[in-house]
């Protein structure tokens, strides 16, 4: 395995590995690595003849109040975990090396980021949708591997490969828990034990959400209502949002959706925010 800093060298290996045979496997990350990552370098391993890691903390991506200089980088630890899944090539490159003096040039996908997320982390899903088709155009695979923890994101990114007709299969894999539900993030290691303990009722309350509204119980407005109430009663989770929307479009509900809906949340536990989703079926009967 390999470790490169600048794009010259990557697009080099690259050709070479393409020039070989070899189906390329892209696993971008912003290091920290924990075992949600590994299992997108595993699928990348398992259908590709050489699969690229890219290390990089975006900090287009972070608001002025966010978490950019205080995120948690250990190159030598993600390394060893990179290397032990078998990947072939690692891309760490510095921050002038993506965003040279003088940089310009954002990518914007206009309305999946309006809700969600990007309703409180304005320029976020710019940041990300920029970062993510500069490293494509760098790293020119043929099969990219995105968490589905991250929903909105994997979304926005599907949709900007489909508008630029990009020849990159983006494929979504499971959100990876810890064993009693919390989804892995890199920023679980910001919690205190207090607010570890209290972290899973987040995907607790999902799941009831997709349990009650599938044994069609209750109805959706009334699963989402119940499950606001429930987590503001714990005064370590401060709720920011709790949405149901549309796979499609990202819009909210209406009352006449049917099908797969994606219902996602975002609180902090103290000072960290974390997110979370569940999909849900809906049939015949209307949601709310």
């Amino acid at each position: 395995m390999q470790i490169v800093k600048t794009i010259s060298e990557v697009r080099r290996l690259i050709l070479h590995a393409r020039n070989a045979g070899k189906t390329i496997g892209f696993v971008p990350t912003m290091g920290a690595l924990h075992k949600g990552h590994l299992s997108l370098i595993r699928a990348s391993r398992k259908e590709c003849g050489f699969s690229v890691v890219s290390i990089f903390v975006n900090p287009a991506q972070f608001g002025p109040k966010e978490d950019y200089q205080e995120y948690p980088k250990d190159l030598k630890r993600d390394t060893r975990l990179i290397e032990k899944e078998g990947a072939d090539l690692i891309f760490a490159p510095e921050s002038t090396e993506i965003y040279p003096e003088g940089y310009q040039t954002y990518v914007e996908v206009q309305k999946f980021p309006q809700g969600l997320c990007g309703k409180y982390r304005p320029g976020h899903f710019q940041g990300v949708a920029t970062v993510v088709l500069k490293l494509f155009h760098i790293v020119s695979p043929d099969r990219a591997y995105f968490g589905w923890k991250d929903a909105q994101q994997l979304l926005i990114i599907k949709k900007m490969v489909e508008d630029l007709n990009l020849s990159i299969k983006v494929i979504g894999l499971p959100t990876v828990r810890e064993k009693d539900g919390l989804a892995m993030s890199s920023r679980n290691q910001y919690l205190s034990p207090e607010e570890r303990k209290s972290a899973p009722l987040l995907y607790k309350n999902l799941k009831n959400v997709k349990r009650t509204v599938e044994t069609k119980q209750k109805s959706l407005k009334e699963a989402l209502k119940e499950t606001q109430k429930n987590l503001n009663k714990n005064p370590l989770v401060k709720l920011q949002y709790l949405e149901a929307v549309d796979l499609k479009k990202l819009e909210t509900v209406k009352k006449d959706t049917r099908g797969k809906i994606l219902v996602a949340l975002a609180a902090f536990l103290g000072s960290t925010r974390l997110i979370d989703n569940i999909i849900i079926h809906v049939g015949s009967r209307k949601i709310s």
